[in-house]
């Protein structure tokens, strides 16, 4: 017979699977792209967050192969040590000057970037006013730091403002993120800033989904505005629309000089393998030379909204992000649609509570620019024929 917490686990997880919220890992068998071989079946995908089809890139694995001639694979050391390899250096560098900042630090993940810097910035005497619908990346490290932890309505910056006017903290950091990676929508950054100026607090901005793909060159939802106050401290992460690995922070120099020295998620690990800063420099090229990507995603969107806008049993929420969420409602509905989808050749995840509020299970499609027209018709017409079924 099993221990009792054995037990006790045993049964949490026969609760998950009577909700229709267990998880399971699906096994991927080819390089990520819009075709890929997963749990041993050919599939369109609709999943993957690598926005502009740079996961698989001739030029990135080139760079890659290259560097790894030259730097080897791992880098050895934590980077206050002997892990700081020039390949680092040169992508913080060109990171700082692509986005217009004036320092950058780079991050194994940008989940380990937010655990990083919010604790950094923040203690027990500061107050962190967040957006609800924050990623878990946020919320964890708000708790981390200590500090009071305020969160406010969703996009709204008239209940932020009610917050910060009536808190008491020396240290204030407004945290959202940009693009919200459930709804696909977008948080009322200037109106942020504004408050953020007004009230002398830090503005961290949590880019995951928008750097590569929002912006005139993909520099995300970065303006003249945001790039001169040296309250902005600006996060994009790197294996989504870059298509590598690894999170890049960027902000004045003195707070990139502070995160070096508090940053307890950049000091107390290894740095990560030098080839894969080789690769983000690369990536930033064909980000920089890539509208023609961009352009054809943003069609992508515009045909798949004007497609499914009109459906009559499930609704498509607001979003001009490559994160286009079809609302189904129930759980096990939105496992049943995403299953029928596989039976026909699509990979299109359902998103169930706890990521999402109760009744809104949805399918969170997820366009890419090396997505043909066809196959971005395939779903549009697997869509409508499930739904009026």
């Amino acid at each position: 017979m099993p221990h009792s917490q054995l037990a006790r686990l045993a049964q949490q997880l026969a609760g998950l699977k009577a909700d229709s919220i267990h998880r399971s890992r699906r096994l991927l068998e080819s390089a990520q792209g819009v075709r890929v071989k997963v749990d041993g079946r050919e599939v369109v995908s609709f999943c993957s967050n690598d926005y502009l089809g740079l996961a698989s890139d001739p030029a990135l694995i080139k760079a890659v192969q290259m560097a790894a001639g030259q730097m080897g694979v791992g880098a050895g050391a934590s980077h206050l040590i002997t892990g700081h390899h020039r390949a680092h250096q040169e992508f913080e560098d060109a990171f700082a000057a692509f986005v217009g900042m004036p320092a950058t630090l780079l991050f194994s993940t940008g989940y380990m970037a937010n655990l990083g810097v919010i604790p950094a910035l923040v203690g027990r005497h500061g107050e962190v006013f967040a957006d609800r619908l924050n990623h878990a990346s946020l919320n964890d490290a708000v708790v981390l730091s200590g500090a009071k932890f305020s969160r406010y309505a969703h996009g709204s910056a008239d209940a932020l403002r009610g917050l910060l006017e009536k808190s008491k903290a020396s240290e204030k950091l407004i945290v959202t993120d940009t693009v919200f990676s459930m709804d696909g929508d977008m948080a009322p950054i200037m109106s942020l800033l504004g408050l953020a100026e007004e009230f002398d607090a830090w503005l961290y901005l949590d880019d995951a989904h928008g750097f590569g793909v929002l912006g005139e060159h993909g520099q995300g939802i970065l303006n003249d505005a945001l790039r001169t106050s040296d309250r902005v401290i600006y996060l994009a992460t790197l294996g989504k629309g870059a298509g590598v690995f690894g999170a890049a922070v960027a902000a004045h120099e003195t707070v990139i000089d502070w995160l070096v020295n508090r940053a307890r998620t950049y000091i107390y690990t290894t740095a990560m393998p030098p080839l894969i800063g080789a690769a983000l420099t690369e990536s930033l090229r064909l980000i920089a030379d890539g509208d023609e990507r961009r352009g054809h995603l943003h069609r992508h969107i515009e045909r798949l909204r004007a497609a499914l806008s009109s459906l009559d049993r499930w609704t498509l929420m607001n979003s001009e992000t490559p994160i286009q969420p079809l609302v189904i409602g129930d759980n096990a509905a939105a496992v049943a649609v995403s299953r029928q989808l596989l039976e026909r050749g699509l990979l299109v995840p359902a998103i169930r509570t706890p990521t999402v509020p109760k009744g809104t299970a949805r399918l969170r499609i997820s366009l890419s620019a090396a997505h043909t027209d066809e196959e971005v018709e395939m779903l549009i017409s697997a869509l409508q024929e499930l739904n009026h079924g």
